[in-house]
């Protein structure tokens, strides 16, 4: 017992020392354009769309098209594919016990001012061209299309990025720990070349996103966490305390360093946004999400509670 009790306390150092470093890739503080590349002040988020998302409903997929298979998902926990509609669109689905916490999720990150693609919720849809146990109406699922106003130039990193150190990508980190969202890894973060219509003759703006986001709303872990799990999202406690002017989080999931060196400052900044969000909104997030409305009361209620837990913090 004294050898497996010292080989876990071993392997819990090693973890710790291989933690990277976290680094700013710039040599001074970004500037306003370059942070916005990653967060722009929500002037209207009062009267932000969160069931639509900031897309609206122009890249929303139709429910009643039969989609036409492409390929099967092959990485991750959560089952999925690659379709095209009848317009020529490929869609990336996901379906599993992710798909409605993604799109929750991407909702709320984008009303607080955080760049999304555009994600939607289908309780059900209809495939066919597949293997024949892939044809068929299909269970739940988040769409994300691939269109030419965005695009994927690959991951960027959590340690090392232009904006380690400022507000907003605190703050960001913040919202992480508020929705339990364990998944951190920096393959799930996508940098954008973002070019709209009236762009033309200019270089496309880049866009630093959170993506893939479905592994939230539960608790947090490294090995296996349970997502989508109102009760354990009630009983998991947020904070623990405040230490030498930072916040302990009772936060257990991949890249635990991603916690560390927030201030209570940065908790009442994110936590002062997310106390703007209407109570009709935060539901029309839920809604989003394919979520029943008793569901929703629970969620919202502990979101809220948190909220304020962190409204509340002082130095």
């Amino acid at each position: 017992m004294r050898h497996i009790f010292l080989g876990a306390l071993l392997a819990v150092a090693c973890t710790a020392c291989a933690a990277p470093l976290m680094r700013s890739t710039l040599s001074a503080p970004p500037t306003p354009g370059q942070s916005a590349e990653l967060w722009e002040e929500p002037h209207d988020l009062a009267d932000r769309n969160l069931f639509d998302g900031p897309w609206g409903q122009d890249f929303a997929p139709d429910p009643a098209a039969t989609y036409t298979f492409v390929s099967k998902k092959t990485v991750g926990v959560s089952p999925g594919f690659a379709v095209t509609d009848e317009r020529g669109t490929e869609w990336s689905v996901k379906q599993g016990r992710e798909a409605k916490v993604e799109v929750v999720m991407s909702r709320v990150l984008s009303a607080v001012g955080y760049h999304q693609p555009p994600v939607y919720y289908l309780p059900r849809w209809t495939i066919s061209g597949g293997p024949s146990s892939s044809e068929g109406v299909q269970s739940e699922a988040r769409f994300r299309p691939k269109h030419t106003v965005l695009t994927d130039e690959g991951p960027w990193s959590w340690h090392a990025n232009p904006f380690i150190g400022t507000r907003p990508y605190n703050g960001l980190r913040v919202l992480m720990m508020v929705l339990n969202q364990s998944d951190l890894k920096n393959s799930n973060n996508t940098l954008y070349g973002f070019k709209e219509s009236g762009d033309a003759g200019r270089a496309a703006r880049r866009w630093y996103v959170v993506r893939d986001i479905g592994a939230g709303l539960g608790e947090t872990g490294r090995l296996g966490p349970r997502r989508n799990d109102l009760l354990l999202f009630e009983r998991i406690a947020f904070i623990n305390s405040v230490k030498n002017g930072a916040v302990d989080f009772n936060y257990h999931g991949r890249h635990q360093e991603l916690a560390d060196h927030i201030t209570p400052e940065d908790v009442r900044w994110m936590c002062d946004l997310l106390a703007r969000l209407r109570m009709d909104q935060w539901h029309d997030a839920f809604r989003a999400g394919g979520y029943d409305e008793p569901t929703a009361e629970r969620f919202i209620a502990r979101i809220k509670e948190k909220v304020a837990e962190g409204q509340a913090l002082t130095p």
